[in-house]
């Protein structure tokens, strides 16, 4: 096949001691089969069988290397400097892309000129590999700006979302290091502020929900979660504050006295996820 009608996709797995889940991550992505691919591999000085794993498929790699690093965060940032793919994502070396996920995302951006962020179907797995669950995806930054996330737990799933480099530039092309959870969430805050994010109903890559892992700290994540919230709200257009104002007004009421068509204004204010 000619690589030239394929954009080509980066992606990047950061990886310290995974090596139990590590090389079902590495097929995930390898055995797609997707003709442009630029794969990565970020491991941040390995002392179990990761290195082994991972010189097994270096051939098909196009970077790896394992020194120290600063973090998972620095690791997926370092990795991006060495990518150029038109389209761009990361997988954690204890998670999966779907099969088929990266020729369905590249037929995507290939057809539709206005999409440069998309989510797939949210998914969770176990450790065997199972799927335990899906969601229906988040999609409003609405949905966060007014604490909804708070009660209900939910996100922008990163293992099952892509971006276009040119929105990468625009925000930035950097994670902030800041954060140690939840820099996925401050870099949709900024994805908000440039273009929509548009949703698909298939499955694209899953989060495995495992014993001992970071994300287990809810707590925490939710405390940086909403730090980058307050320091992105200030860059909300007047006419995004305006429909929060009147979001938050109304589940502030709807608290205290019921509100006919309450959830019906909140949904319109929120608006609908843009399927693609």
């Amino acid at each position: 096949m000619n690589n030239q009608l394929f954009p080509k996709i980066s992606v990047v797995t950061p990886n310290f001691n995974q090596g139990f889940f590590l090389e079902q991550t590495i097929k995930s992505v390898l055995e797609q089969n997707y003709p442009n691919l630029e794969y990565i591999i970020m491991d941040a000085g390995s002392t179990d069988n990761s290195l082994d794993i991972i010189r097994k498929y270096e051939d098909k790699l196009f970077y790896w290397e394992s020194k120290k690093d600063y973090g998972m965060y620095d690791a997926i940032n370092r990795g991006f400097t060495h990518s150029s793919g038109e389209i761009m994502c990361w997988i954690n070396s204890d998670d999966v892309l779907w099969e088929g996920s990266l020729n369905y995302v590249a037929e995507l951006f290939s057809s539709n000129s206005k999409l440069h962020w998309l989510q797939g179907f949210p998914s969770v797995i176990d450790e065997n590999g199972k799927l335990l669950y899906q969601r229906a995806p988040v999609f409003s930054k609405f949905f966060f700006y007014s604490m909804q996330h708070m009660g209900r737990y939910e996100f922008i799933q990163q293992e099952s979302t892509f971006w276009s480099r040119h929105l990468w530039k625009r925000a930035g092309s950097t994670i902030n290091l800041n954060y140690t959870l939840a820099a996925d969430f401050d870099l949709w805050m900024r994805f908000f502020k440039y273009e929509t994010l548009y949703c698909t109903k298939k499955q694209l890559g899953a989060f495995r929900k495992r014993e001992n892992q970071q994300s287990e700290n809810i707590l925490f994540y939710l405390q940086e979660a909403n730090d980058s919230l307050n320091k992105n709200k200030v860059f909300l257009s007047l006419y995004d504050k305006t429909k929060l104002f009147v979001l938050l007004s109304i589940q502030k009421i709807g608290r205290v006295f019921p509100v006919r068509h309450g959830k019906k204004f909140i949904s319109l204010i929120s608006g609908k996820p843009k399927f693609i």
